[in-house]
């Protein structure tokens, strides 16, 4: 592959991805369901999916 080939493939797995995250987001919110976000130190914590999707 070419470096453009391998851009353009990076850019379409970026775009997917924020696009499925969107969707589980919403569909946790639409059932008023939680979210485990995780922190670099290795902590994590509950969140509420609306509160995840209000801040996107």
């Amino acid at each position: 592959m070419s470096n453009r080939e391998v851009k353009n493939f990076t850019r379409k797995l970026e775009t997917g991805l924020k696009l499925a995250e969107r969707r589980m987001l919403e569909e946790k919110a639409l059932h008023n369901e939680t979210i485990v976000v995780s922190s670099a130190e290795g902590s994590f914590q509950y969140i509420p999916a609306k509160e995840v999707l209000a801040q996107l």
